[in-house]
């Protein structure tokens, strides 16, 4: 009886040593492509930013048209006004 418990407690030990360096860490290769995706979403991130920050420059300018735009408008109303009051 004492035989089989201590063969079945040290294939216990050996089946629990196996099944830890198994799962125990991360291998050189497994480090290197985490590192490498960690470094494309630096790069993306940075990316985002900059495509965020032509994005907010086009909006102003696009801005700034519809500005000149309604204020060509506004001219070209007085314009024709003026142009009716004196009979053109």
């Amino acid at each position: 009886m004492k035989r089989i418990i201590n063969s079945a407690l040290i294939l216990v030990l050996v089946a629990g040593m196996v099944v830890m360096t198994g799962c125990s860490g991360v291998s050189e290769e497994q480090m290197a492509e985490l590192e490498a995706l960690r470094s494309e979403v630096k790069a993306l991130e940075k990316e985002v930013g900059t495509l965020k920050t032509e994005k907010a420059a086009i909006e102003r300018e696009i801005a700034e048209k519809n500005a000149k735009l309604d204020q060509c408008a506004k001219e070209k109303a007085e314009v024709k006004k003026n142009l009716e009051k004196i009979g053109m």
